[in-house]
């Protein structure tokens, strides 16, 4: 058996105890010690292992709690996301003919405007087949003046033949009245007639004979247009191999180097309209339904935390990540100075405002399913806001003497920041509890703190 110091026995006994301790001295300690101390009263021990305040009874004037007046606010909740700074615009400028690259005038970083060389391929073989385009243009051009003499020689035929066709007709109207007076026989007259039969088709001949020199010079101005077309076809492939900036902004990436041969379609340079910002970010296919087409976002830049920007929503994705479900969200920002660049880590806030509504702490609220455990700020901002708002329970606080609450149930609605938005059951103007120092349940008996509202 343990024995105990006497200093500490004296602490665990009564006044009756430590009496007969002074008088019986050492005897009486070895008596108490033996007995176990059996001066306590059996109705006051406590069974070992439960706790006072398990087995304290409830205060009879109710649990002490904090008592606020339920007003409207607006809650502002931002979504926030992380993407990547891109060009507004960027454009590939690649070479459209054959051709050895002689020189590039700029180098990634630089600034270019709108029409800027930037670079040039040889036109020598290009600057050739202009000067053969325009060669056989000549040469065409040619051939119609000669089909346009032709045209005016066969004109000048018809003129002649008109003429002997004229006289042959005179010819034969005298020799008619002539033969009709029998002055002169009816072979005379018979001559004269042939004469004007040939001279008839000697007109109509020639007639012909212009319409297909007519004929022969379309077809020459024809092939004229259609080389003139071909000088300025070979003129337009000998300006592409002078390339000019078609946006202006900053010079990405410089592909190749002077001296390569570019083929068709080879990429020389790369630019970026820098004029406006755009950020893409990835958004939950829940969360989408808060962000619309206009709509204005914060974004805040690493390189720049304390100059947030104020952008818009430019294009929302029809097409969401069919795994992930993530929809891609571009947000565009402006850049007047010209001081971002690309690659930069975004930060996007989505401003979200609802409409004014009874918001309460969120420790105000039991959720259902919880048995009287009061919510955690912690535990609630873990959740989703979800399509369909949840429910949970308020105490209002009853009118009279003594305090007493009344159990509510409420639909909840956003949660921001450790507050809570109520849809219905509690309207403005009413006392609710707003934390207690217990569990509390419909009926039970308050007592409200000196920090309470009034």
């Amino acid at each position: 058996m343990l024995e105990r110091p006497a200093s500490s026995v004296c602490q665990i006994l009564p006044t009756s105890c430590t009496t007969l301790l002074s008088r019986f001295g050492l005897l009486g300690l070895l008596l108490v010690i033996s007995t176990g101390c059996q001066l306590v009263p059996p109705g006051d021990a406590q069974p070992a292992g439960q706790s006072g305040a398990q087995s304290s009874p409830q205060r009879p004037d109710g649990v002490a709690v904090d008592v606020a007046i339920a007003r409207e606010a607006t809650l502002e909740s931002a979504l926030e996301y992380t993407g990547t700074t891109e060009p507004y615009r960027e454009v590939s400028l690649r070479s459209q003919v054959e051709g050895q690259l002689l020189d590039i005038a700029v180098d990634v970083g630089d600034t270019v405007n709108q029409g800027q060389v930037v670079a040039q391929l040889d036109d020598g073989l290009l600057s050739a087949a202009v000067i053969e385009a325009e060669a056989e243009v000549a040469a065409q051009e040619s051939e119609v003046a000669s089909s346009q003499a032709e045209v005016s020689e066969a004109l000048t035929q018809v003129e002649e033949a008109r003429a002997r066709l004229q006289q042959a007709q005179s010819d034969l109207r005298r020799s008619e009245q002539l033969f009709a007076e029998g002055a002169i026989a009816e072979q005379l007259a018979e001559q004269d007639r042939t004469e004007v039969a040939t001279a008839e088709q000697a007109l109509n001949s020639a007639i012909q004979q212009v319409r297909t020199r007519e004929q022969a010079v379309a077809a020459a101005e024809r092939r004229v247009a259609a080389q003139r077309a071909s000088v300025v076809q070979a003129e337009k492939r000998q300006s592409y191999t002078t390339l000019t900036a078609p946006v202006g902004g900053l010079v990405l990436e410089r592909v190749t180097e002077p001296g390569n041969l570019a083929q068709p379609g080879s990429e020389i340079v790369r630019i970026g309209d820098f004029s406006q910002v755009k950020v893409s970010v990835q958004v939950s296919e829940l969360e989408l339904v808060d962000v619309r087409l206009g709509q204005s976002a914060t974004v805040r830049l690493d390189a720049r935390p304390d100059r947030p920007i104020t952008g818009r929503v430019t294009r929302i994705s029809p097409a969401a990540d069919p795994v992930a479900r993530l929809v891609p969200v571009e947000v565009t920002i402006p850049n007047n100075d010209g001081q971002i660049g690309s690659g930069l880590l975004a930060r996007v806030s989505f401003n979200q405002q609802t409409r004014a509504q009874v918001v309460v702490p969120e420790t105000a609220v039991q959720t259902a399913g919880q048995e009287g455990d009061r919510t955690s700020a912690a535990s609630q901002s873990e959740r989703t806001n979800a399509t369909q708002p949840q429910t949970g329970t308020v105490f209002v606080v009853a009118d009279g003497e003594p305090a007493t609450v009344t159990a509510r149930s409420v639909r909840l609605g956003n949660k921001v920041d450790g507050q809570i938005a109520i849809l219905s059951g509690l309207q403005p103007g009413e006392r609710y509890v707003s934390r207690s120092s217990g569990e509390l349940k419909d009926g039970d008996q308050i007592r409200i703190s000196f920090i309470s509202e009034q």
